[in-house]
C-alpha cells in the first residue's frame, strides 16, 4: 500500500515554483502577489489563511492578508474586491469561505476578476474547465491531479467514483478525471446524497474520491481490493483527549480502508497540503498571464 503523502508531493511542487520565482527576482521582476481576504474570525478559516500566507512566503511570493469585521456590509466588501481587481500589482485574489450569512458567496465569487480568480470558482473559469479550455482549476481538484502526477498513478481506462457534487470539489473533479488529460481518461460516476446503491457503485471503483464532509463515511466494505482512495474530507471532531480539543477527521475510515487500498491519502497530511500547492500554481500562472 502506497501512502499518498501530501507533504512530500506538495514539497516537490513548491520547490519547482520556488525556483521559477527566484528566476523572476534575479531578472529584476516582481514576485507573484496573492491577496487573501478574511471576514470575521472563524477558527478554521484563520488556520487555513495563515497556512496559505506561510506557503506564499516559502516559495518567494508576496502575500497580503486583508481582514474585515464579521458584520462588514456586503457592498463595502464587493467594492474592496473591485479595487483589488484594478490593482495591477495583485495577481491572485481569494476570499476565504465560508462567509457570514448576510453576504452572498455567489456575488463575492462573481465579483472577483476571472483573471485573478486563483480559487477557480468564477463561472467563467468553471465554464472553460467544462469545455477543456485553459482556466484556473479549483485548488483542491487541481492538487489531487498534481498528486496523481507526482506518484504516477495510472488513471486511463479506470472507473472513478466521486462521492460529493460540490462546485468546489466533486463536480470539477469528475470533469478532470473524465477529460483527455495525462491523468484523466477515466469513466466517472458521481454520487450524491440521493444515490440509492452507493455501496455497490463504490465497490466498482478503481479510484474513489470522497468529498462529502462526513467523517469516517467510507468503510472497508465499500472498497474493493486494490482501489486508490483520495480522502478530501477535513472535519473538526471534538476530542477532549486532544491538545486542541478536537481532531481532524477525513471522510474515509483510514485504518480499515488502508488494508484494502493500493494507495490512500491520510487526513491530515494528504489532500489539504495539495490544495495549497494547486493555489500556488494558479497564482504563478495568473502572474504569467498578466506579464507576458
Amino acid at each position: 500500500m502506497i501512502l499518498l503523502d501530501g507533504k512530500v508531493a506538495s514539497a516537490a511542487v513548491k520547490e519547482t515554483i520556488k525556483k521559477e520565482t527566484a528566476v523572476l527576482l534575479e531578472t529584476n521582476k516582481r514576485a507573484p502577489h496573492l491577496v487573501a481576504i478574511l471576514v470575521g474570525n472563524n477558527g478554521a478559516s484563520e488556520t487555513y489563511v495563515a497556512s496559505k500566507v506561510k506557503n506564499c512566503e516559502e516559495v518567494g511570493f508576496k502575500s497580503t492578508l486583508v481582514r474585515f469585521d464579521y458584520f462588514i456590509d456586503e457592498k463595502i466588501l464587493l467594492e474592496n474586491i473591485i479595487e483589488l481587481n484594478n490593482d495591477s500589482s495583485v495577481d491572485g485574489i481569494l476570499v476565504q469561505l465560508p462567509l457570514p450569512k448576510h453576504i452572498s458567496e455567489a456575488k463575492v465569487i462573481q465579483t472577483i476578476a476571472p483573471t485573478k480568480d486563483v480559487d477557480g470558482f468564477h463561472p467563467i473559469n468553471a465554464g472553460k474547465l467544462v469545455q477543456g479550455l485553459p482556466s484556473f482549476i479549483p485548488a483542491t481538484p487541481y492538487g489531487i491531479m498534481l498528486m496523481f502526477e507526482h506518484y504516477n498513478l495510472q488513471t486511463k481506462g479506470k472507473h472513478a467514483v466521486v462521492i460529493g457534487r460540490s462546485n468546489i470539489v466533486g463536480r470539477p473533479m469528475s470533469i478532470l478525471l473524465s477529460s483527455n488529460l495525462p491523468f484523466g481518461n477515466c469513466t466517472v460516476t458521481i454520487c450524491n446524497s440521493h444515490t440509492s446503491n452507493l455501496k455497490e457503485i463504490c465497490l466498482q471503483g478503481d479510484i474513489i474520491v470522497a468529498a462529502l464532509g462526513k467523517p469516517g463515511f467510507v468503510k472497508a466494505e465499500m472498497v474493493k481490493d486494490g482501489a486508490v482512495i483520495i480522502d478530501v474530507g477535513i472535519t473538526r471532531v471534538a476530542d477532549e483527549t486532544a491538545k486542541k480539543g478536537f481532531r481532524i477527521k477525513g471522510d474515509v475510515s483510514f485504518d480499515e480502508v488502508s488494508t484494502k487500498a493500493s494507495a490512500i491519502t491520510p487526513v491530515p497530511g494528504g489532500v489539504g497540503l495539495m490544495t495549497i500547492a494547486g493555489l500556488l500554481k494558479n497564482t504563478l500562472q495568473a502572474y504569467k498571464n498578466s506579464n507576458q
